[in-house]
């Protein structure tokens, strides 16, 4: 079975950097609100709920549902599988770039219409992306990676096999990539301000270029093998 080139580890790398940008991003630059991480959103919902301010409750609803959105939004693209020469992958990164563009132009005093944005970005990214070299992954949120390195690490060190070792550092490399796109995120932020959030879509937009390349190196071997 041929590999995705969506599923690769420079693809996953590059994904989990944006993954992190995002983060960094609308948490410290647009009101403390979590693009990625909807438990922490869904947290605060219920929070707020509770202590009957119902307008705060709706700055963390928003998000979580155009989070769901993306996800929903990416399904019906892949399963409409209209594009007849590029992948529904390809056609995803390409919307989630141009959504998370738009959100320079958004001015600060709607900061919660650009936290919404960047949740559906998030949505679209979680749902295209969902696996590296067969092993389930996200580029955008740690908890499960975390849990799946560690469970992969505990594997190696009961069975001695070197795939579960290299299943572990692929976890923990996509952890610490996420990571670095939250720090260098937040360094650019002091010199960009709001542009800071477009070296996210210019990540993704590597992740396009390196799909694209491969698309066109299959065609020749297409060419080549007829």
């Amino acid at each position: 079975m041929s590999k995705q080139i969506s599923d690769s580890i420079p693809c996953g790398i590059l994904l989990a950097l944006s993954g992190g940008c995002m983060d960094a991003y609308s948490y410290l630059y647009r009101g403390h609100v979590f693009a990625n991480a909807q438990t922490g959103n869904i947290l605060f919902l219920g929070l707020n709920i509770g202590n009957g301010d119902f307008f705060a409750a709706l700055r963390f609803l928003w998000p979580v549902l155009a989070f769901a959105g993306g996800i929903i939004i990416s399904d019906i693209i892949n399963r409409k599988k209209i594009f007849l020469h590029v992948h529904w992958r390809q056609i995803s990164v390409l919307i989630e770039a141009i959504t998370l563009i738009i959100v320079v132009f958004i001015p600060s005093t709607l900061d919660n219409t650009a936290n919404i944005m960047i949740s559906f970005a998030c949505g679209i990214q979680v749902e295209s992306f969902r696996k590296i070299h067969g092993n389930v992954i996200s580029t955008t949120m740690c908890v499960g990676n975390l849990r799946s390195g560690i469970f992969n690490m505990g594997e190696y060190f009961n069975t001695h096999r070197k795939s579960y070792l290299r299943k572990a550092f692929l976890y923990f490399g996509i952890i610490l990539s996420f990571v670095a796109g939250a720090l260098v995120e937040s360094r650019m932020l002091m010199v960009m301000n709001g542009y800071a959030i477009l070296l996210s879509p210019a990540l993704l937009l590597i992740v396009l270029i390196i799909m694209f390349q491969k698309s066109e190196d299959d065609k020749d071997s297409e060419v080549t093998r007829k």
